[in-house]
């Protein structure tokens, strides 16, 4: 999976651009893969302990467990689904 560099890319992000206004939500999610498998209480033990390890822990503000997609997708999600455009390469 992505999850080592994913999460140390984000902290990355936060680290270089929090003080420029950049507000970094990790928001895990089990629709992709089955690759959040783990339960809220145990998501940040799991990156601290395993995956990334070494004491791991998140810089950024890391949302409960959500859903993106479907008839439970949270609202954050259904608004930037709404508004951004799909993304496509028909304009490269």
């Amino acid at each position: 999976g992505t999850t080592v560099r994913d999460y140390t890319q984000m902290n990355e992000l936060h680290s270089r651009y929090a003080d420029q206004g950049l507000v970094v939500l990790g928001a895990p999610c089990n629709q992709f893969g089955h690759q959040e498998n783990t339960k809220n209480d145990e998501i940040l033990l799991s990156l601290k302990y395993v995956r990334p390890g070494n004491g791991f822990e998140p810089n950024f503000q890391l949302l409960e467990k959500l859903e993106v997609n479907g008839v439970n997708a949270h609202p954050l999600f259904v608004f930037l689904k709404e508004k951004l455009p799909q993304p496509s390469d028909d304009s490269v």
